[in-house]
């Protein structure tokens, strides 16, 4: 999304371009202005925002979880995932990002199943506490807009949605509920509207929510391949579902994808090279799934299958995650 080249720009423009709502209070003073219209000091005028967008460019994607280990990758360059650092504690959380923070929740390690972890995309390092979930639980699944974070679900089968504002520190809110209480599911999202699909006890079920809302999920579709614990990632319009386990409890290389703003059943997408838990990451073409040590990558907007990326530094099942 970006301001029109040309002809009259009015501030309820500016305001949805920056993920405000479009009738708030705007001070055309304010540094989050002054970086969309690129004016340092001074005047602004509405031409300075012409053509201007305020879409952060994604080219890292992490893989975490499953151990304490945090790797990278640059997503628009194949080779081997990098290290990043480590989490405060080993465990499989649910994970988001606003392309800037990533947020790292729940996970089964004794007492770790209420922690939130958090990093800075852009800056390896190790994970840095960020609060708590308030109902503490593992398998979750996590998805994110720009601004907030929701973790969904976990054992023993919860229905619990709860959210973060990713920039603000401390302990989630109450959100909603699932449509059925579930854990080992995925989660995807666009720029306002996050799915929750498959996971133990109802691994066909797919439900949404709008992000920026608060309330109860309410039914997409059905996944066209049932599983849990498996990987999930989205460009603008796409949701895709990779890997994972079927109800027989053995790992399959399926992948399926839906539009996200369009209600209804997954659609047969390729396969992977190989078969693992998994975690994925994307930017606004390529989808990169870890799938044990190996990544494989797809095109978002084609179907097809996976194609070899290149390898995580450890094996394990993780979730993924993407930013600057």
């Amino acid at each position: 999304m970006a301001l029109q080249s040309s002809g009259y720009i009015s501030l309820n423009d500016v305001n949805v371009e920056l993920g405000n709502s479009g009738t708030a209070n705007i001070n055309m003073g304010s540094a989050d202005v002054r970086d969309l219209f690129d004016v340092a000091s001074g005047a602004i005028t509405m031409a300075d925002g012409y053509g201007a967008s305020s879409v952060i460019p994604i080219t890292r994607g992490i893989f975490a979880g499953g151990g304490d280990v945090i790797d990278y990758i640059t997503i628009q360059t194949l080779g081997n995932a990098i290290d990043f650092g480590n989490l405060t504690i080993g465990r499989g959380p649910g994970a988001g990002s606003d392309l800037i923070r990533g947020v790292f929740g729940g996970g089964y390690n004794g007492g770790a199943k209420n922690r939130i972890d958090y990093i800075t995309i852009a800056t390896p390092s190790n994970a840095t506490d960020f609060g708590n979930l308030v109902n503490s639980r593992y398998a979750v699944t996590g998805t994110s807009d720009v601004i907030r974070g929701l973790f969904a679900g976990g054992i023993n089968g919860t229905n619990i949605i709860e959210y973060i504002t990713i920039q603000t520190l401390g302990n989630t809110t109450d959100f909603g509920n699932l449509t059925v209480g579930r854990y080992g599911a995925a989660g995807v999202a666009d720029a306002t509207r996050g799915v929750f699909a498959g996971g133990y006890n109802s691994r066909a079920t797919m439900d949404y929510v709008t992000i920026q809302t608060t309330g109860n999920a309410i039914d997409f579709g059905d996944l066209g391949y049932p599983r849990q614990y498996f990987g999930a990632c989205a460009d603008a319009t796409r949701g895709v579902f990779a890997g994972g386990r079927n109800s027989s409890n053995v790992y399959v290389n399926v992948i399926d994808y839906i539009t996200i703003q369009t209600t209804g059943n997954s659609t047969d997408f390729g396969d992977l090279s190989t078969t693992s838990g998994s975690g994925a990451c994307s930017d606004a073409t390529r989808a990169c799934i870890a799938v044990g040590t190996t990544i494989d990558y797809v095109t978002i907007q084609t179907t097809g299958n996976g194609t070899n990326f290149g390898n995580t530094t450890v094996n394990r099942t993780s979730v993924g995650i993407s930013g600057q």
